[in-house]
């Protein structure tokens, strides 16, 4: 049972991964899904459609049937206060200010949305590890997804290779968009490690920038929401001029007492 933050970052550095289950009460679950479900009602702020993505099962174009799915609300932390709040959670800065082991900050360029995954037209993402379109001095980020619902491979939940976070890959193991080849014989054995992950309403799974992970489609009546945010070291800032850096980091705030 990994009940500290020591225990879970020790669980994280072996495997990649951690779950943190029951994190988060349904009171503040339900006043950030109100907020998503008002948006998916009526469609506002930045977001990104299953459209735009063009990965495997997703409408062709906005424009065809179903091209109108929201994938991503984006800029969560600015879309609304529960967000905001959430991302800079006094838990959550203490969690990363010890896990880096020193003064951590928020990301607003990378992930800062909300996910959603709708039955039908919800693609599935293949094989990636996510520094692979992030620019920072250290591969050493860490990302949560919070879970707003229930999360299993039925509905699109997350898989992950165990410790893929510590593997070493040549580039051609991956494709032009830097997704990890299938069927590229090498990779083969490295996939045959794949596990699922179920979470429960409120869990939150925290897992390494380097931890490959896929998901699959929604076969369920249901959309699934979560709420997915990343972070990194003071030490380690995006580099000047790329995407990472696009959007002004938010440092976390953490009294030392709080630090486990």
């Amino acid at each position: 049972m990994t009940t500290t933050t020591k225990d879970q970052i020790a669980v994280l550095r072996e495997q990649g991964y951690v779950i943190v289950h029951g994190m988060v009460p349904a009171a503040r679950r339900e006043a950030m899904l109100a907020v998503v479900n008002d948006t998916l009602l009526v469609p506002a702020g930045s977001l990104e459609f299953e459209a735009d993505l063009r990965y495997p099962g997703a409408p062709a174009s906005r424009e065809a049937d179903g091209g109108a799915t929201i994938r991503r609300l984006r800029d969560a932390y600015a879309r609304d206060a529960a967000f905001a709040a959430w991302a800079c959670d006094p838990a959550i800065a203490a969690w990363m200010t010890a896990y880096f082991d020193e003064p951590a900050l928020l990301s607003r360029a990378h992930h800062n949305c909300v996910m959603t995954k709708h039955p039908l037209y919800g693609s599935l993402t293949g094989w990636h590890r996510d520094i692979r379109y992030w620019s920072f001095g250290r591969p050493d980020l860490v990302s949560t997804w919070l879970a707003l619902g229930h999360e299993s491979s039925e509905n699109g939940g997350l898989w992950v290779v165990p410790g893929s976070h510590a593997m070493t890959f040549a580039a051609d193991q991956f494709d032009s968009e830097q997704f990890f080849v299938a069927d590229d014989p090498r990779n083969v054995p490295v996939l045959a490690q794949a596990i699922p992950l179920t979470l429960a309403p409120g869990d939150v799974l925290l897992f390494h920038c380097r931890t490959l992970h896929a998901a699959s489609q929604n076969a369920t009546d249901h959309v699934k929401i979560s709420v997915v945010n990343t972070y990194h070291a003071a030490s380690n800032p995006p580099l000047p001029g790329t995407r990472s850096a696009s959007v002004p980091d938010v440092p976390l705030d953490v009294a030392a007492d709080q630090v486990q």
